[in-house]
């Protein structure tokens, strides 16, 4: 997985135009070779600062972003404060989107990787080869509202299918949608622990118990529901489910 978002993210070093020879950006080590190339030097600082791009990639365009935000309401419909902890949350989203995006991976991997790596084909054609995989799971998640908002944006020509949209229509789109999605599902994990801190609530005021926080009295009850119910399989079950 990691080897294909590089892929994305480094494919279009080579295709940077070369500088002249007597420009400013030549003397910091910019020509180009012989072959039209970057010199290894540029190519470096390039790789570099794109590889600071890759957590972001990491998070945005795979279900990491919509993993995190359910699980992070699942928490706190529990009220279980920092249990699970932030690292066991992300580790078990990590290890969820490598399940999920592994077969894309795969594709983009055999696709373009190993051609690029065996000198078959140029870093240009890797990248372009290497993103119809990628755009065909973007476009899968991503509204079509969406799609339409950053085509309006952008002002890029209405495309005829999927091949027509370019990464920079698709992964914000994605986002959107998966912040949606994400939200949506949260509400749906919240309203079962609601019921039982609205009864908690009312029994408590009922019975005179002012002064004890109906929080206190919810939360096992929540967390014995959560249990008995096999929750952490439900959830984790569904998210996984969602992206096939």
């Amino acid at each position: 997985m990691i080897r294909s978002l590089l892929l994305i993210l480094l494919g279009g070093t080579a295709a940077v135009a070369a500088p002249a020879a007597n420009s400013p950006l030549a003397k910091l080590g910019v020509n180009a070779g012989s072959n039209g190339t970057l010199s290894l030097p540029m190519e470096i600082a390039i790789s570099l600062t794109l590889l600071t791009l890759l957590p972001a990639a990491v998070m945005c365009i795979t279900p990491f972003l919509r993993i995190t935000i359910v699980l992070h309401f699942l928490r706190q419909a529990l009220g279980t404060q920092s249990t699970p902890s932030n690292q066991v949350l992300v580790g078990l989203a990590v290890f969820l989107t490598i399940v999920i995006v592994q077969p894309v991976a795969q594709d983009i991997y055999h696709k373009a990787w190993e051609p690029m790596d065996q000198g078959k084909m140029t870093a240009t054609q890797a990248f372009d080869e290497g993103s119809k995989p990628l755009k065909t799971f973007l476009a899968r998640f991503a509204r079509e509202k969406d799609i339409k908002l950053f085509v309006e944006v952008t002002k890029a020509p209405a495309p005829r299918n999927v091949d027509d949209l370019s990464l920079s229509v698709l992964i914000p789109s994605y986002i959107l949608s998966e912040l949606k999605t994400g939200f949506q599902i949260g509400a749906l994990l919240f309203l079962p622990f609601l019921v039982i801190d609205l009864v908690v609530a009312s029994v408590t005021l009922s019975i005179g118990m002012v002064q004890l926080p109906p929080a206190m009295v919810s939360a096992p009850f929540k967390i014995l529901l959560f249990v008995l119910v096999d929750g952490w399989n439900l959830v984790v079950a569904s998210l996984v489910k969602s992206f096939y």
